[in-house]
């Protein structure tokens, strides 16, 4: 039986979840925070070493301004209200993606997250803010060739992720089968499940579901 160490969600389905229930899509990405909640405690009773999440995307730019707005009022409240828990429970934050470009309040409040946080040794919260794949992979690539040859193991150590566990489980909530240029380069011999599953109806006996499935399967790595 293998156990997952690093487990990726695409946290996909808040606005359909609030149209379904004739809500705004704010409320939608609201529940879906409270969901996040749940599942970082989850991820530490369970023992993932790393949980990694798809917060906001490159692409996301291209949403409407009142919604990048207010998900960027829900980072800054999420930050802020649950800090003191992660300090507690020994919870270490790391970001992937180019955070910096994020508007100045709620990239001074992840520098002081991320610092706070530093020397936590337990579960790796890995938030996805301002990231994409192609865009990973591109920086990686060009500061391997300026180090000498680019190979798999270079181009690995300077990726976002490098010095995290290897992903084992990339999950998708909401229906959708595609991986949205999430985690590209580390998803090469991950196992996957999309669920049905809408982001904010997504609880801890989901995860466990789907770990449970994960520890049933035979990873070959391309062997027989």
């Amino acid at each position: 039986m293998t156990f997952a160490k690093h487990v990726a969600i695409i946290m996909d389905g808040n606005g359909r979840w609030a149209k379904q229930r004739m809500l705004p899509r704010a409320m939608g990405h609201k529940k879906g925070v409270d969901a996040v909640r749940r599942l970082v405690r989850a991820a530490r009773e369970m023992g993932l070493e790393a949980l990694t999440l798809y917060a906001f995307s490159t692409e996301n730019w291209k949403r409407p301004e009142d919604e990048v707005s207010a998900l960027m009022g829900l980072l800054k409240g999420f930050i802020i209200s649950d800090l003191d828990e992660f300090a507690a429970n020994n919870v270490r934050l790391r970001i992937i993606g180019d955070y910096k470009r994020l508007p100045a309040d709620v990239a001074e409040l992840i520098e002081g997250a991320l610092a706070r946080t530093a020397g936590n040794d337990g579960t790796t919260l890995v938030v996805a803010l301002n990231y994409g794949s192609q865009d990973e992979i591109a920086r990686a690539a060009a500061k391997a060739a300026a180090k000498g040859a680019i190979t798999p193991e270079a181009i690995e150590a300077e990726l976002d992720t490098a010095g995290l566990p290897p992903l084992d489980l990339l999950i998708r909530t909401s229906g959708e089968v595609r991986l949205s240029n999430f985690l590209l380069w580390q998803a090469a011999y991950a196992e996957m499940l999309f669920v049905d599953t809408l982001w904010p109806d997504f609880t801890p006996e989901h995860l466990q579901q789907a770990l449970d499935q994960f520890a049933g399967r035979d990873r070959r790595y391309g062997g027989r």
